[in-house]
């Protein structure tokens, strides 16, 4: 009887054993389930034989679950040297501006830039200005007349991008709808020289280059030589890569955190959208959906672009011909359907 009232007592006990067991064989078996290739052999010969198709297609590099799982390169510079990414530089400034904030270099992205610029802003200039902060910059949210389009020759032969682009007139508020501007992307990168003490190049190396394992090369300055914010860098589609995966990683890298705890989620969230395809933007983001999922994306002139899908564990880098003239919004919509047809199941 004593040893059938300790079994009793102990029944309790095993049957916790035995459930915790089966949990813990359950989340393994889930794990190694995650773990499998969502994308077949099939998917990727799809994608070859429509990227082949595509005449200014210079490269497309593919990594699932943090390996690569495709790369090809169709002409350029190839998939592991530095190309212009034209303004694909703005997710790229927009990582290294969150990268800023975990070094403490900058307080968040409510910190209105005049504080970050100083005396580089002009003495006359629209009360408004003073604003303006690090996360209205991010999302093209500035409120100030746009430096792109038809404005952009005449800004980029002004004798001081950073007070040109701040003595624009405002055509809405800080804060208001998106307003695409190479302007408002540079005015970051002037904030993050004098914030820092070093050049964004500097920076770019320390921050994001060296925990990365990426090359970045020098790319064109301003005459007061800063260098430009939001075009013109000069990455490769593998170092483009190792962005997508920083942000699908939440900024950790190797378990070394990089970007502040939240950042992707943060610069993922719409808060403007494009005024000619109505996807939504977040800091130096795009929003769309492609073939049902999330997708979150950068571009840039000539068809360069970076993709990141979360629910698919995908990070893919497209280079393309970056000189004139630009296939337009057409190509882009290329470049979706090229993800579309690769995601879709035949």
């Amino acid at each position: 009887m004593l040893i059938l009232r300790h079994l009793k007592a102990f029944l309790p006990l095993l049957g916790g054993i035995i459930m915790l067991a089966v949990a813990v064989a359950c989340h393994a078996q889930g794990d190694q389930a995650s773990s499998q290739p969502l994308l077949s052999q099939a998917d990727l010969d799809r994608l070859d034989t429509q990227a082949s198709s595509l005449d200014r297609l210079h490269a497309v590099v593919i990594a699932e679950h943090g390996e690569i799982r495709f790369e090809r390169a169709f002409g350029g510079s190839g998939v592991d040297r530095p190309t212009n990414i034209k303004s694909l530089s703005k997710t790229v400034l927009a990582a290294l501006v969150g990268a800023a904030i975990q070094a403490g270099v900058i307080a968040s992205p409510d910190q209105p830039v005049a504080e970050l610029l100083g005396d580089r802003v002009p003495a006359d200039i629209d009360s408004r200005v003073m604003e303006i902060t690090v996360g209205h910059l991010l999302s093209l949210q500035a409120g100030l007349e746009r430096t792109s389009g038809d404005n952009y020759g005449a800004w980029v032969a002004s004798s001081d991008w950073v007070q040109d682009a701040l003595s624009r007139p405002f055509v809405d508020e800080p804060g208001g709808r998106m307003l695409y501007s190479t302007g408002s992307s540079h005015l970051l990168s002037a904030a993050l020289t004098r914030a820092s003490g070093e050049s964004t190049l500097a920076l770019a190396r320390r921050l994001l280059g060296e925990p990365l394992g990426i090359t970045i090369p020098a790319w064109p300055r301003d005459p007061q030589g800063v260098y430009f914010g939001g075009n013109d860098m000069r990455l490769s589609p593998r170092a483009l890569i190792q962005i997508g995966e920083l942000y699908r990683n939440d900024g950790n890298v190797n378990g070394r955190r990089v970007l502040p705890e939240g950042w992707a989620k943060a610069s993922w969230q719409p808060r403007g959208s494009s005024a000619w395809t109505g996807d939504g933007y977040g800091y130096g983001w795009f929003v769309t959906e492609l073939a049902g999922e999330t997708t979150y994306y950068g571009r840039g002139f000539g068809g360069q672009a970076l993709y990141v899908i979360p629910a698919r564990q995908l990070s893919v880098a497209i280079t393309a011909n970056p000189h004139p003239p630009s296939p337009g919004g057409q190509f882009q919509q290329d470049l979706h359907a090229l993800i579309e047809g690769m995601l879709e199941a035949e």
